[in-house]
């Protein structure tokens, strides 16, 4: 979509309240979901070398920023994700099922072909992984992480609204999960697109998993483009938010049950990636090397939007916009950092 501003609308914030707010917002909802999913702090890369297929390469369209380091002999990638890396990690550090880590990734998606009041080049979120047994790779166990998610965003938002009672009485979001596969989501809106479609069923529902992406549905099509070596298209989602101010969806999380080595060689192919075989990770996956993991991304700046009630992601990051988003927003008085 394109940059919206609704009719009237004044930050309840000030850029400085603001500021703090994102701050205490941020470390509210990093205790909350550790609590909730087991999960333990850790550094993270800003980039990675090219050859070990530790990347996260998205749809497959979006190109990496890359750059030589002359003094290492080595090429790097600024990542666009820590889906592959994360699991390699707790491969390293030794975790057993039951716990898992998280980090704050931040990211630069220079191929962005939108951007608006959701959509930005630099992404900030938080990344997460959690180690589990062979048993845990079903529907049930998804659902039940989904749920502690959208619990610990809804405890966020209790406590930010005590603190900032002048939020309180706006954007209370629905601690009910509907969920839906996406296949279902194509049979109820035939004739909508996928964004469409999620907007048409947010509204009604307020908060939503649509599970299974990535795959291509009855119509020949996929819900969204999902990479084929980090989750299983059949045991994946995205937790979304109906947002009134905007009258949209917002995808706050994109996770999933991670491939284990069938699904990888069946999405490989699927994909026309078969050549990625041969690169570390994926032998290492192949090789039963890896731990069987769940995990996925948290948006940063979309939850300090929902909860701070802002109309543009640029109120809470800072990035580079195009003239015509600039001039949007000054004429509606809003302050982009």
């Amino acid at each position: 979509m394109e940059t919206f501003i609704p009719e009237g609308y004044k930050s309840i914030l000030s850029v400085y309240d603001t500021q703090k707010a994102i701050g205490l917002l941020k470390r509210l909802f990093e205790d909350n979901l550790a609590a909730a999913l087991n999960l333990y702090r850790v550094s993270a890369p800003l980039f990675v070398e090219e050859h070990t297929g530790i990347n996260d390469n998205l749809t497959g369209r979006e190109r990496p920023v890359s750059f030589d380091i002359p003094i290492a002999g080595a090429s790097a990638q600024v990542v666009q994700s820590l889906a592959k890396w994360k699991r390699v990690a707790l491969y390293r550090y030794n975790f057993y099922p039951g716990k898992g880590i998280y980090t704050d990734m931040n990211a630069i998606r220079r191929d962005e072909d939108e951007l608006d009041n959701l959509h930005s080049i630099y992404v900030d979120q938080w990344d997460w992984e959690k180690v589990i047994e062979r048993q845990q790779r079903n529907a049930d166990y998804l659902k039940s992480t989904v749920l502690d998610i959208v619990g610990a965003i809804c405890d966020t938002q209790d406590t930010i609204h005590a603190l900032y009672p002048q939020l309180a009485h706006t954007g209370k979001l629905s601690r009910e999960v509907s969920f839906i596969t996406a296949q279902e989501l194509e049979d109820m809106y035939p004739h909508l697109s996928s964004k469409e479609r999620e907007n048409a069923y947010l509204k009604e529902h307020k908060t939503a998993f649509i599970m299974g992406i990535g795959d291509k549905l009855r119509s020949g099509k996929p819900h969204d483009l999902r990479s084929p070596d980090y989750d299983d298209w059949s045991l994946n989602g995205d937790i979304l938010f109906w947002y009134d101010m905007l009258g949209c969806a917002m995808e706050i999380s994109s996770m999933g049950i991670r491939v284990d080595p069938e699904a990888l060689d069946r999405q490989l192919t699927a994909s026309g990636c078969d050549d990625r075989r041969e690169l570390m990770y994926h032998r290492m996956l192949m090789e039963g090397k890896l731990p069987l993991t769940i995990g996925g991304g948290i948006g940063q700046s979309r939850l300090s939007m929902l909860i701070l009630r802002k109309a543009h992601i640029g109120e809470v990051q800072a990035s580079v916009w195009d003239e015509k988003t600039i001039s949007a927003c000054q004429e509606a008085g809003i302050m982009l950092l």
